[in-house]
């Protein structure tokens, strides 16, 4: 019974969490929150800025929204660098999920293909930009990052993965 309730909590956490941090997320004005979104995709895709690989990705925006955290920018690439903005006249491609669904695709637990066959991870717009957004994210190389980075997303994401499985209910004795 106490791995049933343990299973519980850990359920509501993960399912939950995103939506309460929605509100503190939306107090955070955009260019705090476009600062720690920049340091993070840069080392994530340091390599990939380098190697010329985002190149696709100039004079077209891509726009995230992490749905639960009520979260939106654009992001372009432009002068060897990630441009990040809250708002850009026309998306090209428009990536849409939960905070828990981007956390699995980091963790590489769940597939961005699977996740968009099963609509919780959308993808509209043009097709062949947010292919190519898919196979960038397919291929980031997560070595570059320090072990301890690498072993927190893990568990992190092992956690998430774990948590977002609904907890089997056993029946009391009668």
């Amino acid at each position: 019974m106490f791995k049933t309730v343990i299973a519980n909590i850990h359920h509501q956490l993960v399912v939950n969490a995103p939506k309460a941090l929605a509100y503190p997320s939306a107090l955070l004005p955009f260019f705090i929150q476009k600062k720690l979104l920049t340091e993070l995709l840069h080392k994530v895709l340091c390599e990939a800025i380098e190697d010329d690989e985002l190149d696709f990705l100039q004079n077209k925006w891509l726009k995230l929204e992490v749905t639960d955290l009520k979260f939106t920018c654009y992001i372009s690439f432009a002068e060897q660098k990630l441009v990040i903005e809250p708002v850009c006249e026309k998306a090209d491609v428009i990536f849409s999920g939960t905070l828990n669904e981007f956390i699995l695709i980091a963790g590489r637990k769940e597939d961005p293909d699977t996740l968009f066959f099963q609509r919780r991870l959308l993808i509209e717009g043009d097709t062949e930009l947010g292919l190519e957004i898919k196979n960038l994210l397919d291929n980031i190389d997560f070595e570059n990052f320090s072990p301890q980075l690498q072993k927190a997303l893990a568990n992190f994401s092992t956690f998430v993965h774990r948590g977002l499985k609904e907890p089997v209910q056993k029946g009391l004795p009668a």
